[in-house]
């Protein structure tokens, strides 16, 4: 039997709770066995989940009931209250189901069951052979979503990487300030791949597609012929044609390779100076700050992040990395890098043992377009993910699609992986549009920032709460609509407009 202190928060739920309990709220966390396990109203029903989320272990008692489904507060992973999948990204392993009884007024939780998984399909027309390009967020997204489909065709995924697919935000947040350890960075063991059959070809660049042909060609010569084609090529670092941009002292950060290279860059280094306030390039500032070192962040705009979250919040941003030690050198750009120092355009001089560029990425594209792809900004896709050429799907940083009246390329971790899902799903005829709000976090210090919503800009911004405070809903509008919000201290907030987004946009 588990001791008092194993038994975490709320009641305990094998004993029963009152269904009274439920008056003023749909969620109600407690334990059964010393797990936790969290009870959910949904119309006359009651289900029982585990309380603890498989991506980063939020409490989903915290969280907030939008249909049959259970959304976590931190990273808005969702899922099933009847089967216990994780119907969306960045959580990828379901939770437990728990065995629900009514005895006169109380609720009372039994054994754990396993539940028949929802969706059951004709897998006759399935594909034989399909090819993801690609081991970024959209690219195993897909693979492991063709998997847990039932696919059993032959399923290759050609990566240019060295290292297996891995949770890129961490290499700017925990594992480069040195508070997470490597061991967690993978998002499945070699052993996954094995053992779900999906062959992930690591260091394989792929030179051109054949688009008539089905085939990908690889630079070493190699042939992949598929039926069906997804392409998550993703986008890489932009370097300034600077004098000294190319030399060893000088980092961008995209890879796990790239965050190994400034850790050991700052292992034996005092100063540090980043180009650019971007998301990266800020996270970067704070994880550096963690390890000790002295760092100067160089950039053009008048406040970090002001373009992309307000001049307030942009100005709450500087004052939180200044109070942590940062300092910043704005309205200048990079002029060239020795090997001291940074010299900016308006003739100042930044004593730096390294650089890190942190001045955006772009698409990697190149590779759609020289088969005959329509592209734009990114690749063109419909509102399948579907390309200009039958059978071949584009999803995560490279793919533009259609949303509100406007065509958006959106550079979000999360909103990748839903793109690898629902790519996978419709290359299985599942027929499935896309129609997921964009939503990210980042991280500073003891700040972290949700935001949801696409604001490529805005008529006017309203602020409910305190920035200051670090509690506070910043809401974007354009001709008298919120299409983006960023909060602080405002999980549930963040996590209802979503749903609501979502609601509006299906």
């Amino acid at each position: 039997m588990a001791s008092q202190d194993d038994r975490g928060p709320g009641p305990d739920l094998g004993a029963g709770v009152p269904i009274s309990a439920f008056d003023e709220k749909s969620l109600i966390q407690g334990h059964v066995d010393g797990e936790p396990v969290v009870l959910a109203r949904v119309g006359d029903e009651v289900l029982a989940v585990s309380a603890t989320c498989t991506h980063y272990g939020a409490s989903l008692g915290d969280g907030i009931l939008v249909g049959d489904t259970v959304r976590c507060p931190w990273h808005h992973a969702c899922f099933s209250l009847r089967t216990g999948e994780a119907l969306a990204a960045p959580a990828f392993d379901p939770v437990g189901c728990w065995k629900v009884e009514r005895h006169g007024d109380r609720i009372v939780v039994g054994d754990k069951i396993s539940p028949e998984p929802s969706g059951a399909r004709d897998t006759a027309g399935d594909p034989q052979r399909i090819v993801i390009v690609g081991g970024g967020a959209a690219g195993f997204a897909a693979a492991e979503m063709l998997r847990r489909r039932g696919y059993a065709g032959q399923l290759t995924m050609l990566s240019a990487d060295a290292d297996a697919p891995y949770d890129r935000p961490n290499l700017s947040k925990d594992y480069l300030a040195g508070t997470a350890e490597e061991g967690w960075i993978p998002l499945r063991s070699p052993k996954y791949y094995a053992r779900k059959q999906i062959d992930l070809q690591l260091g394989t660049s792929v030179e051109r597609i054949d688009p008539e042909a089905r085939t990908v060609i690889a630079a070493d010569g190699r042939s992949f012929p598929f039926d069906r084609l997804l392409l998550a090529t993703g986008a890489e670092p932009v370097r300034l044609p600077i004098p000294g941009a190319d030399r060893e002292n000088v980092f961008v950060l995209r890879s796990l390779a790239d965050s190994r290279a400034i850790i050991a860059a700052a292992q034996n280094a005092g100063k540090v100076a980043i180009v650019g306030a971007s998301f990266i390039g800020l996270e970067v500032a704070a994880a550096l700050r963690e390890r000790g070192l002295e760092v100067h962040v160089a950039a053009p705009e008048a406040a970090p992040l002001e373009k992309v979250l307000g001049p307030q919040l942009g100005a709450f941003i500087r004052s939180l990395h200044e109070e942590h030690g940062v300092h910043f050198h704005l309205g200048a750009t990079a002029a060239s890098v020795d090997d001291r120092s940074l010299k900016l355009s308006d003739g100042s001089e930044i004593e730096a043992d390294f650089v890190v560029m942190g001045v955006g990425v772009k698409p990697r594209i190149a590779l759609a377009a020289k088969a005959g792809i329509a592209v734009n900004s990114g690749v063109l896709v419909d509102e399948f993910l579907q390309t200009s050429v039958p059978g071949i799907y584009a999803a995560g940083d490279i793919a533009e699609w259609q949303a509100d009246g406007e065509r958006r390329r959106v550079e979000h971790w999360v909103l990748a992986e839903r793109h690898g899902q629902a790519a996978a799903e419709n290359m299985l005829g599942l027929r499935q549009p896309f129609s997921a709000p964009p939503f990210f976090w980042s991280a500073h210090y003891d700040v972290t920032i949700r935001y949801v919503g696409y604001a490529r800009s805005w008529d006017s911004i309203a602020i409910d709460g305190s920035i200051e405070r670090r509690d506070c809903v910043v809401e974007y509008r354009k001709a008298g609509k919120t299409v983006a919000i960023a909060s602080i201290g405002r999980d549930i907030q963040a996590l209802e407009f979503e749903a609501r987004m979502a609601e509006t946009s299906s």
